[in-house]
């Protein structure tokens, strides 16, 4: 903690200070949802959240109702399993190649990120973790540590709902006198975060906590004022609508025009027009069935429990003319048509992202090769990938508190390097695996090519690099790998030249001496009185 004495600053700046120090003449572009307010006006006076915390609950709401309409929830299903992919190996890693951290911190920062999602229990709650922040647009978790030993690092996260929290901002502004006219000047802000276990309302009732106490990851998407996060689901809430609509029309349609109708003249004689009328009343109870169509169930019901399913007309006939006489309407003849309905089908399933050959069960989905993948597929893939990445904000923000309370790194030291963390989640889409044996081939074939070269234009390690595209952490475990293997050929050359020689040896023919003739006795006993002189000896010591 810095310490002022006599104008003098000892110890490190504080981040808050060096942020005040950034001035601006207009507000940062944020995509957070935070509600901005006035100095003091969460704890002021009164806080509007009557169009915002409101609307943003509704909406949050509708959302998940959305979500269990069914040609939305197959459209979720999809894009969530191919996100999240459920292996004994993991769901996710975190990558630090591209970062300038010593190998042990590397070590510890995998281990502490191991333990966050263990935190999470990702392993057995990723889908709905990412489902629920697919549908919601927003993720809010509270960061539970140990206030008598913050070092142990985060101890638990607990899920919020988000109709019970939000983002508060309150704006520092300052007057700058300049020279010819005084400007508003953005100085930065203070955040906080306000909470209601009921919900909040119109009124600035609930608990005020601190910004680092809650870990924050949104879609990213914002409505056209920029107050407000927005889910992947928004744009597909009209489709919806009009397909529901048109789905209740079909169906209400398809019921009404069916049916043959009767229709019955009555011959009501020279009777009064009151007492016409009350005898036409009286045979229409006596014959007269009504059916209701329940728009929320998808039945027909009938109170009344009638048999059939007709609904007849009925009209009175004077005296003079024809007498009682029942004719019959037909019933619909375009009642087969559902071009209309297929429509915004498609047109749902384009608003959700989601390649329609792989919802609509009529058409082929073909999983050949790369150049037989359709652009669609390609498109969905890239949006997967987009997801991916906006989802991992929630590790970020989990790790950058748990690593400074473990003395890991300091928050400003993570800000720095989190550019360059990635996390590689696990893939099993069959075109991921297609690409890449496609793409292993292309390599291969152009090291082929390229390896005249080596040493005269380009060296291993530049090859291995930006041909072969290994990374510093691969090269280091094939080198390990490579340098295993000789030593075991080696090892294996070794013996086989042993066993050979072995058996070379085992081979020779013993010698097996044989008789000697009296000539070669007579030659032995004379190289042996030979051998026997000492002037030979004494010759043969100098």
């Amino acid at each position: 903690m810095p310490v002022t004495l006599f104008g003098f600053t000892i110890g490190r700046e504080n981040q808050e200070t060096a942020e005040e120090n950034v001035k601006s003449f207009t507000a940062p572009t944020l995509d957070d949802g935070a509600m901005e307010v006035a100095p003091g006006g969460s704890y002021g006076t009164y806080v509007d959240l009557e169009g915002t915390a409101k609307s943003e609950g509704e909406l949050v709401t509708r959302y998940r109702e959305m979500s269990t309409q069914p040609e939305c929830d197959y459209a979720i299903d999809d894009i969530v399993n191919e996100s999240i992919v459920m292996d004994q190996d993991g769901i996710v890693e975190i990558n630090l190649d591209n970062t300038d951290l010593t190998e042990s911190a590397k070590k510890r920062i995998r281990e502490e990120f191991d333990q966050v999602l263990k935190l999470l229990d990702f392993a057995n709650r990723g889908y709905d973790i990412f489902r629920r922040w697919y549908v919601d647009g927003r993720l809010y978790y509270h960061i539970m540590i140990d206030e008598k030993n913050p070092r142990q690092g985060v101890k638990e996260l607990r899920y919020i709902d988000p109709r019970k929290i939000r983002k508060v901002r309150e704006t520092k502004k300052a007057k700058d006198q300049g020279p010819s006219t005084s400007a508003t000047i953005h100085k930065g802000y203070n955040e906080y975060f306000l909470f209601n276990s009921k919900g909040l309302t119109s009124t600035n009732q609930g608990l005020k906590i601190a910004k680092d106490s809650i870990a924050l990851c949104t879609s990213g998407m914002m409505d056209n004022r920029n107050k407000m996060v927005l889910s992947h689901l928004h744009k597909a809430i009209k489709p919806l609508n009009q397909l529901r609509m048109l789905e209740d029309a079909t169906v209400i349609y398809r019921l009404a025009r069916a049916p043959e109708r009767r229709v019955f003249y009555i011959d009501v004689g020279n009777l009064p027009k009151m007492k016409a009328e009350q005898y036409l009343r009286d045979m229409m109870v006596k014959h007269k069935n009504k059916l209701v169509y329940d728009a929320q169930t998808g039945e027909v019901r009938d109170d009344r429990k009638f048999m059939t399913m007709l609904e007849d007309f009925w009209l009175p006939r004077r005296e003079g003319g024809r007498s009682t006489e029942i004719t019959t309407l037909p019933g619909g003849s375009n009642l087969g048509e559902m071009e209309d309905v297929e429509y915004f089908k498609q047109k749902l399933y384009k608003s959700l992202n989601v390649p329609v050959t792989r919802l609509d069960t009529q058409s082929q989905f073909n999983l050949g090769r790369t150049s037989e993948i359709t652009r669609d597929e390609l498109k969905f893939h890239k949006f997967v990938s987009r997801l991916r990445a906006k989802f991992s904000n929630i590790f970020d923000d989990i790790l950058e508190i748990h690593l400074a309370l473990k003395g890991i790194t300091t928050r400003r030291e993570w800000k720095e390097i989190k550019e360059k963390v990635y996390y590689d989640f696990t893939e099993d889409n069959h075109f991921t695996e297609l690409k890449n044996a496609e793409v292993m081939t292309e390599r291969l074939r152009i090291l082929a090519d390229i390896d005249q070269y080596v040493g005269k234009y380009f060296s291993t390690d530049y090859i291995r690099k930006n041909v072969l595209m290994q990374s510093e952490e691969d090269i280091e475990q094939i080198n390990k790998e490579i340098e295993a293997e000789g030593s075991d050929e080696d090892f294996a050359d070794d013996q086989d030249q042993q066993e050979s020689y072995v058996v070379e040896e085992a081979n020779v023919e013993p010698f097996i001496p044989k008789e000697m003739s009296p000539e070669d006795k007579a030659l032995i006993e004379q190289m042996s009185k030979i051998l026997d002189n000492p002037a030979i000896e004494e010759k043969a010591d100098e």
